[in-house]
């Protein structure tokens, strides 16, 4: 029975009570029915001033904490939880026994996370609510309405009233700190260079943004403006020219992944990882994402390069239609010759050996970050893999994301 059915029940109860009442103190007469007819009519008066309780017009107020590793405000990571507070003020006089509270929010992809509690409200007519959300996954949410619902004494009918609060945060894909991997300045000079690269990148005039000031940064590098601004001193961050051009391509076709989503979710983690990186040591990143929407970051360096590829993968879904070598053929304008080309993906085989072949000759130094699967022991057929390295390319299994620095220094081997 749907609540509309019980609405119209709960009504035809009450009329019939009424209309029995009203008979009985018309036929029979007496004190008893008199009284029984007054006690009626005081009871669905009260029903009926439920009406004007005053919850229609609640206001209220929430506040949300973070309770993850975010850096930036309104963010937080993957597997991180969320602890929130809702205020709650009712207009009126009307007494209510208790209040029902429905919260919650929407992810970009439509999932709905709802949360539902009560309190009793004080003779301020206000109350609060707190709720801490479960883990959550990377991706963007925004909170929905917050209803209100209240009862008579007797819990017979319902009054309902709502707000809005705008309010929207990111859960960003979790990542891990990468410690000083020579594979930038390597793969730059091609798969059998073993050359040292120079940690000391010359700088050129063009300014990059703003970063710390550091102590003997000469008075010309100070940027009074932003100094001015933030009442902390801060320097001018300049493009060097030395540094390598890297470019991550992230392979989004599902069936790489198998059945997996926890595959393609440490894929997005592993490029996240390297984006990371590649803002700590200042390298000019890019980012490559086809699916059923190619995105092409080109490669820069700088906090602005990396906010719009970690808001790209924050909310970036299994949707390619192709394999990733025919992903790759179709985005070929968009792979500049020379670059240090990073290929996240699951896929295995030849179709594999082909994308390696394929960015070979495209004239980048290709390295294949692969994304294993932890259930198997075997790391699938290992003989592609051989052919990949014996050809001098760079090749790392990873099967959980913690691997990844001891991957790339060849702790772990696949």
């Amino acid at each position: 029975m749907n609540e509309k059915k019980k609405q119209r029940f709960r009504k035809s109860f009450i009329a019939a009570v009424y209309v029995s009442s009203l008979f009985y103190f018309l036929f029979q007469g007496g004190k008893t029915s008199l009284m029984l007819f007054i006690i009626l009519n005081l009871l669905l008066l009260y029903l009926l001033l439920g009406r004007y309780s005053g919850i229609a017009k609640v206001k209220g107020s929430r506040m949300h904490v973070l309770q993850g590793s975010g850096s930036q405000p309104d963010t937080l990571t993957a597997g991180s939880s969320l602890d929130v507070n809702v205020e709650v003020r009712i207009p009126g006089y009307y007494p209510l026994p208790y209040v029902i509270v429905r919260d919650g929010f929407v992810r970009h992809d439509g999932r709905v996370f709802q949360f539902e509690t009560s309190f009793v409200p004080n003779w301020k007519r206000t109350g609060s609510i707190s709720y801490r959300t479960p883990p959550l996954p990377r991706g963007e949410y925004r909170f929905a309405e917050t209803e209100c619902l209240a009862y008579d004494v007797f819990g017979l009918f319902e009054h309902s009233g709502s707000f809005a609060t705008e309010s929207a945060f990111s859960v960003l894909p979790q990542t891990v700190p990468l410690r000083q991997w020579s594979g930038f300045q390597r793969g730059i000079r091609g798969p059998y260079s073993h050359a040292a690269a120079s940690r000391s990148a010359k700088e050129t005039t063009q300014i990059n943004g703003v970063r710390e000031y550091h102590y003997g940064d000469r008075l010309s590098r100070v940027h009074w403006n932003a100094t001015a601004k933030t009442g902390e001193w801060k320097s001018k961050a300049f493009e060097r020219e030395s540094l390598p051009r890297t470019l991550l391509i992230l392979d989004r076709h599902a069936d790489s992944y198998g059945d997996s989503q926890d595959r393609f979710e440490l894929a997005v983690s592993v490029t996240a990882s390297f984006i990371e990186h590649g803002l700590k040591d200042d390298t000019a990143m890019g980012l490559l994402s086809a699916g059923l929407k190619v995105t092409m970051l080109p490669p820069r360096s700088g906090v602005e390069q990396r906010s719009l590829a970690m808001k790209h993968l924050t909310s970036v879904s299994p949707d390619a239609p192709y394999r990733i070598y025919d992903s790759l053929t179709r985005s070929e304008y968009m792979i500049e010759p020379g670059c240090f080309v990073l290929l996240v993906t699951a896929d295995i085989g030849s179709g594999m050996i082909r994308s390696m072949e394929w960015l070979s000759r495209k004239g980048v130094t290709p390295c294949l970050i692969h994304i294993g699967d932890p259930d198997d022991k075997l790391s699938g057929n290992i003989a592609w893999k051989g052919l990949i390295r014996s050809r001098g390319w760079q090749l790392y299994e990873v099967k959980h994301l913690q691997d990844l620095p001891s991957a790339l220094e060849g702790s772990v081997t696949a």
